[in-house]
């Protein structure tokens, strides 16, 4: 039975109960339905338009650090995001961008991670999702009516989910770190963080995990 995680709590990835050579990590949203007036509804006024979430992945060492940068600075290198679908390893991989989110029951997005084959000096993945235009379009987490975070085992059993529900505090907040999995002993764990930011940009958070 999948564990309902807690803001902060961690559980054990445990591979004798679970095959994790190729763990999936699924994130989905249900976007907060407006509400309008009769006549709104008539003339359109209480359609929301549609958030464009995107989910990242920061491959990190045990410094939290990433090893390494692409060409551009991003692409090819320890991020994995619409625009560098796969890590040079071949370790960790994303499903591709979902512009339109919050369609169904299903994962919107979804980062496949094989654990058993990360090595040194990978000790952390960092998963995150941002509101792409945000700020300019004014949209945040508030407006989310709930979103999640969860891991698969590579048979399609669930190991764990980590939702969140609308927050006053995520007002004007476009960008949250959702969970990590990372290195411990000789296993792994899963931690659910819900943490928030005003920025809708990974580049921000990106640059506390940059070499110094």
């Amino acid at each position: 039975m999948a564990i309902n995680l807690t803001k902060g709590q961690t559980i054990n990835l445990n591979k004798d109960e679970h095959d994790l050579s190729s763990m999936t990590i699924g994130l989905g949203w249900k976007i907060e339905e407006k509400k309008s007036s009769f006549f709104g509804g008539l003339f359109g006024g209480g359609k929301q338009e549609n958030l464009d979430l995107d989910a990242i992945a920061f491959l990190l060492d045990e410094n939290d650090k990433v090893k390494t940068l692409g060409n551009d600075k991003l692409v090819g290198g320890d991020i994995v995001f619409f625009n560098s679908l796969r890590h040079p390893t071949g370790t960790v991989y994303h499903s591709g961008d979902n512009r339109v989110g919050g369609s169904g029951a299903n994962d919107d997005e979804q980062i496949v991670v094989e654990l058993n084959s990360i090595q040194e000096p990978y000790c952390k993945i960092v998963f995150i999702v941002c509101i792409y235009q945000g700020q300019e379009k004014s949209q945040h987490f508030g407006m989310v009516e709930s979103a999640y975070i969860r891991a698969v085992d590579a048979n399609g059993n669930e190991i764990a989910r980590y939702a969140l529900n609308v927050d006053p505090s995520y007002t004007g907040r476009c960008t949250m770190v959702f969970g990590e999995v990372y290195r411990k002993d000789s296993g792994w764990k899963f931690r659910a963080i819900g943490e928030a930011h005003p920025f809708d940009s990974f580049v921000p958070l990106l640059k506390q995990h940059m070499p110094t």
